[in-house]
């Protein structure tokens, strides 16, 4: 009988540690999901700001602004322009 009960108590005893283990290692991965999901919503709003940046930075009057200061371009003559007729769009 005393046998019985000493296997029965490290039974239990063992069961209660993987009971702990299993706690623990579910809290852990839980702060890991947690903080993952912090930096996904971080990244998000980092993306946000871009896409507003590159939006700022390739407006026309900006992109015209370096064309002349920059590279040295100019807007051709209107005489100089040559428009070419559409061309027809056959189905």
């Amino acid at each position: 009988m005393l046998r019985t009960n000493m296997v029965l108590l490290f039974f239990i005893v063992f069961c209660a540690l993987g009971v702990v283990t299993s706690q623990h290692k579910a809290r852990k991965l839980f702060q890991a999901v947690e903080a993952e999901q912090e930096r996904a919503k971080q990244l998000d709003v980092e993306y946000g700001q871009l896409q507003l940046e590159l939006s700022t930075w390739a407006t026309h009057p900006r992109i015209e602004k370096i064309a002349k200061e920059r590279l040295k371009m100019r807007v051709p003559e209107a005489k100089a322009v040559i428009a070419a007729a559409p061309r027809e769009v056959r189905p």
